[in-house]
């Protein structure tokens, strides 16, 4: 057992960390889209169809939301995963 552990320990030692964080950003990016499409819904609009100046303040809510999350999902994008 203890063979296997330390074998198992010099192998994973070889390989360094991996930079899985571009893929994990683009997940959370996407799922910031999704709920801004079903803000969008909620607010009886189509994401991407609303003009910035005819915006009703649920809109701009909704904007301001994507906007969060989207810096939310920034620091994943240099994020080191084991």
């Amino acid at each position: 057992m203890r063979a296997s552990l330390i074998a198992l320990a010099a192998v994973s030692a070889a390989f360094p960390a991996v930079l899985g964080g571009p893929l994990a950003y683009g997940v959370c990016q996407t799922g910031c889209n999704v709920a801004a499409g079903t803000c969008y819904a909620a607010a009886g609009f189509t994401f991407g169809t609303v003009l910035v100046a005819t915006a009703p303040a649920s809109i701009m809510a909704c904007n301001a939301l994507l906007g969060s999350c989207m810096v939310a999902c920034a620091g994943m994008a240099i994020a080191p995963t084991l």
